[in-house]
Formats: structure tokens, C-alpha cells, sequence
């Protein structure tokens, strides 16, 4: 494995002799830009494997993406390498079908320390609920990024993260119409302790949600890419492209449905993306990821 291949794949290019906050937080978004947070393997009949050189091969080499198992521990490499004090952490993702969090650890991030002070790292959540920057790790504060409010809220050394959504004004191609969905929603997203974990303890949760009959990965094939001003992301047969903050504290939400003829095409254009094997697109799940 090389850094200096990583950031051609990620067309890095500036400069990491120093592992500050600035140069995290270029590398990040570069890193959020150009690896897709997606699960299309499962629905090519093909496993995701938990280790860092088949890793590496699938999101450098392959010029593939993947999920938080697989985004934040290439991250992890990547920061290690650089110098900067990472620790995995385990969180429990919030499931909005049931209103409760999942019973088990089922998402993988990252603590960094700099300057003696605590960041959440998370590449791999993706969607319109990825970050765009580390996140300083303080109970309670609100912290402004391009797509929305990030805030934590700790209770007794339960952290929690949650996300404040804007307006949003929806246009569907399918169909010529548009509207205006006024309210903003506060969305939690996932809760997570600082106890620092292994990523042999992230095995089991990786077989379970590539194989569990209800898993919204098994349910759902999905593929979402960051871009300099919003997210796309093609879910199912529904591509859905959203410009954060377009006007008057409002994203502008665009979808169309593709046939399959169109997918092929579209997940090289719009998230570089080629794959060895035939996608069969999926989407059962009421769940709205949007």
C-alpha cells in the first residue's frame, strides 16, 4: 500500500508533512469526494470483506467505494501514516422505521486527537447525513457546515450526533413536478461511546448487514458520491442530485427514475464508478434516505 497512490486517487494535492487540522480536513474532503459511501457488491453477488489490503485494492485500485467499514479504515490508515492519533469507535445507527437506535454496534468511525483536543472522523456515513468536516467532539454546540447543522449531545458518556435538515425544494423529473417541503427536521443519526475498539469487533456486524433479510443494505442498493456544492446519489433506480443552500436556507432536491439500461452508464459519469459485475438494483425499504 502507498499514500502517494491513495491521493492520486483522491487527487490530492497538497501537502501532509503536518498533521494539523487543515490538512485533515483537505484530505477528508478530497477523500469525501472521490469514494463513493456505497454497497454495490452485495447486489453484484459479491461479498465485502473486512480487511485493509482487499481494501485498499477495492477503493484505490479499483477506483471502487464502500462503506463506513471500509471508507473510515482506509481513513484510519491514511491518518495513521500521517501522524495523526486515531482511535476506532463503535456507534449504534439510529433506525427512523423503529424510532430507536440498533441494539448492536453497526457503524464504524473515528477519533482524532489534535492539539489535546477530541474530532469525530466520518467518511463513511454518507448521504445527505455525511459530514463535510471533523467534527470537534464538545457537547451541545452547534457546528455550521455547507450541509447542515452537525451537533453532539452527551448524556453520562453516551455521545450522540444529530443534524439539523434544511428546507427543502424538490423537483422530479419524472413526473414535471416540484414542491416545497417548509419544515426543518432535526435528525438523530447515531449514538457512540469513546471506549476505542478493534476492527476485529466490526466482524460479525459486517457479515450481518450484507446477509440479514431486513438489513437496508441487503434491501436497498445504493451508491452516494459528495460534490463541491451538495450530494448525488443513486438509489435503486432513483437518481437524486441536491444542491445544499441553493437559496434562502433551502436545498434544491432533483430526481428522476433511470431504466436499466441507464445504470451502467450513470454510475461511470456520475460517481466513477465500473463495475466487474452486473448490478441488479434493489430498493424494497420505505426508508427515505433523503
Amino acid at each position: 500500500m502507498d499514500i502517494k497512490e491513495y491521493f492520486t486517487r483522491i487527487s490530492y494535492q497538497g501537502s501532509y508533512d503536518k498533521p494539523d487540522l487543515a490538512t485533515l480536513t483537505d484530505i477528508f474532503q478530497h477523500h469525501i469526494r472521490a469514494v463513493p459511501f456505497e454497497n454495490l457488491s452485495i447486489h453484484c453477488g459479491e461479498g465485502i470483506e473486512l480487511g485493509l489490503e482487499v481494501t485498499y485494492n477495492k477503493i484505490v485500485r479499483k477506483k471502487r467505494g464502500g462503506w463506513c467499514m471500509e471508507n473510515n479504515y482506509i481513513l484510519s490508515w491514511v491518518l495513521k501514516t500521517l501522524g495523526y492519533d486515531v482511535t476506532l469507535l463503535g456507534s449504534r445507527v439510529f433506525v427512523p422505521e423503529y424510532g430507536a437506535y440498533a441494539d448492536e454496534i453497526d457503524h464504524l468511525l473515528l477519533k482524532v486527537m489534535l492539539d489535546d483536543k477530541p474530532y469525530i472522523v466520518d467518511g463513511g456515513f454518507g448521504m445527505i447525513y455525511q459530514m463535510w468536516e471533523p467534527m470537534e467532539l464538545i457537547s451541545g454546540k452547534d457546528q455550521l457546515q455547507t450541509p447542515g447543522v452537525f451537533r453532539f449531545l452527551e448524556d453520562s458518556g453516551v455521545w450522540y450526533l444529530e443534524k439539523v435538515k434544511r428546507k427543502q425544494w424538490v423537483v422530479n423529473h419524472s413526473d414535471s413536478t416540484s414542491h416545497n417541503e417548509e419544515k426543518e427536521v432535526c435528525r438523530q443519526i447515531y449514538l457512540f461511546t469513546l471506549q476505542p475498539r478493534d476492527i476485529e469487533e466490526f466482524r460479525a456486524c459486517n457479515t450481518h448487514l450484507q446477509t440479514a433479510p431486513n438489513s437496508l443494505f441487503v434491501t436497498k442498493s445504493f451508491c452516494s458520491l459528495q460534490t463541491p456544492d451538495g450530494v448525488r446519489a443513486l438509489v435503486g433506480w432513483k437518481l437524486t442530485e441536491m444542491k445544499y443552500n441553493y437559496k434562502d436556507n433551502m436545498d434544491l432536491v432533483e430526481m428522476r427514475n433511470l431504466a436499466d439500461e441507464e445504470i451502467e452508464n450513470t454510475l461511470k459519469e456520475k460517481f466513477n464508478i465500473t463495475l466487474d459485475k452486473k448490478l441488479v438494483p434493489v430498493n424494497r425499504s420505505r426508508l427515505c434516505m433523503f
